[in-house]
């Protein structure tokens, strides 16, 4: 009997001895690998939350400013300077028909850009968003529809499309 307990006693000492230098170095490579992949997933997690997130949010922000400033014409202002803030009279279109909604093509006179803090700056400056607007008028001219698109210059990372707002409103007359 003395010598069953002698030989499980050995036994269970021997299973309890401790990892070996190559099995530590191989399960710390594994653990390298897992992180080298989730360290580049964060890396994408961090472009996709700055450019859906961030970036969005402002070109969002920056359509509604613009498009307020715009609501807040008469009706029939067809010569407010709406490309510098506060808009200012003439030359201008105010809410004349016209403008487009292409930011690579911007039609003169309705669009407007913006530095990094939302400044407005001038075409050649350093500018980080660009606002395009369009003003269409219905056929018995009482009611105008007053579209504000704004984009950022550039994402982080390589975007394949850069984050844009784009925000509608209708203006009546006489309002």
């Amino acid at each position: 009997m003395r010598r069953q307990s002698r030989f499980h006693m050995l036994k269970n000492q021997k299973s309890q001895t401790g990892m070996s230098l190559v099995e530590t170095m191989i399960a710390l490579g594994l653990l390298l690998v897992v992180a080298a992949g989730v360290l580049s997933l964060g890396g994408l997690a961090l472009a996709t939350t700055e450019n859906q997130g961030h970036l969005a949010a402002r070109t969002a922000e920056y359509a509604q400013d613009k498009m307020e400033q715009l609501l807040a014409l008469r009706y029939g202002d067809i010569q407010t300077d709406t490309t510098v803030f506060p808009a200012v009279g003439g030359p201008g279109p105010g809410l004349t028909p016209g403008g487009s909604l292409n930011p690579n093509a911007p039609a003169a006179g309705y669009t407007d850009y913006l530095d990094t803090f939302g400044n407005v700056v001038g075409a050649g400056a350093n500018w980080e968003y660009i606002r395009v607007w369009l003003v269409a008028e219905n056929a018995t001219q009482t009611l105008k529809t007053v579209s504000v698109l704004s984009r950022v210059r550039a994402g982080v990372g390589q975007p394949q499309l850069l984050p844009q707002s784009t925000v509608v409103a209708l203006k009546s007359s006489p309002f």
